[in-house]
């Protein structure tokens, strides 16, 4: 549409009436509810997919989880890692929640915290690993007590740029190969870190 001249723009406002312009008005009022109730609804479907998706990645990391603790002592011969933990959460001294262990190997005198991702690919993950160990030593849970405590970090798959720095930090690396879970071997003159 474009420019009014005055002799329009004057014919146009005969046009209008006090009952036209409130009928706009009630119009306009009534848009706005509906798009507010729309948006109402976007969030809701927004919050849902979030919960959905949210769920979806604690059911695949759960699987993961599953799937690498099954038969894992196997895997460190030399450390006679004879039993299985999963889930074992870590309290201070107020019995305040400090972390947990995805899973834990344990033996009479050595323990293994074993970190689980679907996917490790980033340092932050393999630092936090880090903090964990210290705060399973400062708060040692009864499983874990004055035992010597190393580390692994576990996923379902391993980035190759990722696997040096879990090294350097001296953890184990395991990754799911098919249907079971491979100690990625380390390399020559590997010494896990001990807390």
């Amino acid at each position: 549409m474009g420019k009014m001249t005055a002799q329009e723009a004057a014919e146009w406002g005969k046009t209008l009436s006090f009952e036209k312009v409130w009928a706009m008005f009630a119009e306009s009022d009534q848009r706005h509810a509906e798009n507010e109730k729309l948006m109402a609804q976007l969030e809701k479907s927004i919050e849902r997919l979030s919960n959905n998706v949210g769920g979806l990645n604690r059911s695949i990391g759960e699987l993961v989880e599953t799937l690498i603790a099954a038969r894992l002592w196997e895997k460190f011969p030399g450390y006679n890692l004879t039993r299985t933990y999963q889930r074992l959460p870590i309290y201070d001294e107020k019995n305040i929640l400090k972390t947990d262990i995805d899973i834990l190997l344990v033996n009479t005198d050595m323990c293994m915290a074993v970190e689980v991702k679907h996917r490790l690919n980033r340092i932050d993950e393999v630092d936090y690993h880090l903090k964990r160990m210290q705060l399973i030593r400062q708060y040692p849970p009864e499983l874990v007590g004055n035992k010597q405590l190393i580390g692994a970090m576990a996923g379902g798959a391993v980035d190759p740029e990722i696997k040096n720095y879990i090294y350097k930090c001296g953890f184990f690396v395991l990754e799911l190969t098919g249907e079971s879970v491979h100690l990625i071997p380390p390399p020559e003159g590997f010494e896990p870190k001990k807390w």
